[in-house]
């Protein structure tokens, strides 16, 4: 009878090392998918921030944040012909991030146009991460510094549109109204948010 009750506390005790040590696995790979859906997340984020299209292309500053929608006008080479723009939009829906991507726009009508529009039907959609509690998404302006305020970006590029009229040595680009994006992300599975920054058009 000591040995059967040894015997029953060694597999109690045995069982629950087993159970905590695959509690403990689940938890790593959790968190491990998780980690690569956001790195996933970010480096698009990064693409498309790098690949901005100029203030002058896109009419107006590249990015722009209104809502739940982090907007880009970016650059799209299309192989054999000339290249061309997009419009990319990054929304939170139902707790989940959709990146938006407009179809290749050759003219400044259709992407004035399209810019105005809010609606994303035809657009191509790729769901990149779920259980997004919140998206925060702030652009860097000059001396201005971190904001949200997209009339601030304008004000910049309206003042960067008269500084052209001043004669310049050299044939540089003009400035940039917004240089930079800080983007955090909180998730359900997450104490903290996770913070990005990138540098625009670089």
């Amino acid at each position: 009878m000591v040995a059967i009750a040894i015997l029953a506390v060694v597999a109690v005790l045995a069982w629950r090392g087993l159970d905590q040590i695959v509690r403990g696995r689940d938890k790593v790979a959790a968190e491990m998918e998780d980690e690569r859906i956001f790195a996933q997340t970010f480096d698009q984020m990064r693409t498309d921030v790098r690949r901005a299209a100029t203030d002058d292309e896109a009419g107006g500053p590249a990015l722009a944040i209104a809502g739940n929608t982090l907007q880009v006008v970016r650059a799209f080479d299309v192989p054999g012909a000339a290249p061309r723009l997009q419009i990319v939009r990054y929304r939170v829906a139902g707790g989940r991030v959709v990146r938006y991507a407009s179809p290749p726009i050759g003219d400044e009508s259709a992407l004035q146009r399209m810019l105005k529009d809010t609606d994303v039907d035809g657009w191509s959609a790729v769901p990149l991460m779920a259980g997004v509690g919140a998206i925060d998404a702030r652009l860097y302006v000059p001396r201005v510094g971190w904001t949200t305020n997209m009339p601030t970006a304008d004000d910049a590029l309206a003042q960067n549109n008269e500084a052209l009229k001043v004669p310049q040595l050299g044939n540089a680009p003009p400035p940039r109204a917004v240089t930079g994006l800080q983007v955090s992300i909180g998730a359900t599975s997450l104490r903290v948010p996770v913070t990005r920054i990138f540098i625009v058009g670089e």
